[in-house]
This record gives C-alpha cells, sequence and structure tokens, in this order.
C-alpha cells in the first residue's frame, strides 16, 4: 500500500527506503516531527491526500510506537517472503538501508559518533552495496539475508538506546 502511495505522488522513495528513513530518523531522535518525516518524504511531489497522509503518517507513527516501547518488536518493512523473490528482497534491503543512512544523517548533525555507532553506520552502508546477482534457491543465500535483517534490527534498536541516553 504505502509503495503503490508514494509511486502515485512519484516520490523518489520506494516503501522500504521511506521505513528506512523514518527508522534512522527515530533511531536518533524519538521526538522527530511525523509531518517533518512526510514532508522531506515527498518535498517534490504534489500534494498528498488526506486518506494517502493518513496512511503515511501511520506508517511513522508505527515505527515511532515500536522505537519508544521497549518490547523489541521492531520490524523492517521489507516485501514478504511470499510475496517476492530474494533478489527483490536484497534489493528492498538495500533501498532501506539507504533511507536508514539518511534518516541519522538528516536528524543528527554531529560528526563524532561512538565507536559502536561507527560500526554499525559502516555495516550498513556496506549492506547497500550488496549484490543481488544470486541464486534464487540457494537456501544458504536465504539465511544469510534473514541474518542481515536481524542484524539491522538489533542496530536500530542498539542506535536508539545509545541516542536516547544523550
Amino acid at each position: 500500500m504505502i509503495d503503490a502511495i508514494l509511486v502515485q505522488y512519484d516520490a523518489e522513495l520506494t516503501a522500504a527506503e521511506a521505513h528506512g528513513m523514518a527508522s534512522g530518523l527515530l533511531a536518533v531522535n524519538g521526538k522527530f516531527s511525523n509531518e517533518s518525516w512526510l514532508n522531506e518524504l515527498l518535498q517534490n511531489t504534489q500534494p498528498v491526500n488526506n486518506e494517502h497522509k493518513v496512511e503515511l503518517l501511520g506508517l511513522f507513527d508505527d515505527t515511532q510506537d515500536v522505537l519508544l516501547d521497549d518490547e523489541f518488536e521492531f520490524e523492517l518493512i521489507l516485501p514478504e517472503d511470499d510475496e517476492s523473490n530474494l533478489i527483490e528482497r536484497v534489493d528492498a534491503l538495500r533501498q532501506w538501508c539507504k533511507g536508514f543512512l539518511f534518516g541519522i544523517g538528516f536528524a543528527n548533525k554531529a560528526t563524532k559518533f561512538s565507536q559502536q555507532t561507527q560500526e554499525i553506520l559502516k555495516d550498513v552502508a556496506e549492506i547497500t552495496k550488496l549484490d543481488a546477482d544470486i541464486e534464487l534457491e540457494d537456501e544458504e543465500a536465504e539465511n544469510d539475508f534473514m541474518e542481515l535483517t536481524e542484524y539491522l534490527r538489533a542496530a536500530v534498536l542498539a542506535l536508539r538506546d545509545e541516542f536516547s541516553e544523550k
């Protein structure tokens, strides 16, 4: 649904990138404004209708709620296993990581980060370079993909914890 809305408004981001951006923004600033995110997300598009605005803001608000909660229920918004092949999911993962890095840079103007944050950001940047040219039936590739998504999930929560202490 989010992808369809973003396509309709010629947004330059996918749903994965939009969620990555929201996750990055909120990891470093849990009180970031949903309206500021929406304005950045749709900065070069026509005005969005109320129904679509509610849907998009809902994605941000849900992400914010999960990141503010200590239940560790945060999940990356990526295509479902049964709805897409591994190549499409790897591509969405790369897009999510690009959005995440943008969100962190947008919300935090610090030039010095802790060693842990530096390592996480370096890892996320490396994931943006993944090669999607993989065997579709390769179980090892599927397992690697799942490990990356789990790493990113944990990394977002680690950054959230680190920046909430500041």
